[in-house]
């Protein structure tokens, strides 16, 4: 079995799904391009936040990007949503 498919095979057994996995350094790039401008850190601060689970905080990446000039596919809000868990969050799945 190669290595890749090694990976694979154990992402799927921890619910990832190949077709559709998000990608935290596109949410990244998307979130300091289209959001940054009116986010700051600060608002992520979780000692202020309201947001303490993984459907909430799709819910507000959801509402929020509404807000922008840029439609985002189901992907890239999923990519934002990964990312601002990973360096924000740390809401568990």
């Amino acid at each position: 079995m190669r290595a890749a498919d090694i990976v694979l095979c154990a992402s799927l057994a921890l619910g990832a799904s190949p077709l559709h996995a998000a990608d935290p350094a596109q949410g990244k790039l998307l979130y300091e391009t289209h959001c940054g401008t009116c986010h700051y850190e600060k608002l992520h601060d979780r000692k202020v936040s309201n947001i303490d689970t993984l459907s909430a905080l799709k819910a507000e990446v959801a509402k929020w990007a509404a807000q922008t000039d840029r439609r985002f596919s189901p992907a890239e809000l999923d990519a934002i949503e990964e990312y601002l868990n990973l360096s924000h969050y740390h809401l568990t799945k």
